[in-house]
């Protein structure tokens, strides 16, 4: 699982990456009026925001989970320890 999560990770960072270097060119060979650009580059940093706080709400998640079967995991691993030193005592 842990791999699936950081492949995932890696994936939205690389898509946000790219929008960004997307949005650079885009400006550097369709240059606008100033009040276009300023616009224009407002709107993508509050894109940008919305998918990091989305990226990060899903990694909480992720990680949530992670923890929970980790958890999981290891009280089964203390349940059996002690059952197999009842069998040992008795």
């Amino acid at each position: 699982m842990s791999d699936e999560s950081g492949n995932a990770g890696k994936i939205l960072t690389a898509f946000v990456l790219g929008a960004a270097a997307g949005a650079a060119v885009a400006l550097l060979f369709a240059p606008a009026a100033g009040k276009e650009t300023r616009e224009f580059l407002t709107e993508k940093a509050r894109e940008g925001r919305e998918k990091a706080a989305e990226a990060a709400r899903q990694t909480r998640e992720v990680l949530a989970r992670q923890r929970e079967t980790i958890s999981g995991a290891i009280e089964r691993g203390r349940d059996a320890y002690r059952e197999a030193r009842e069998k040992e005592t008795a």
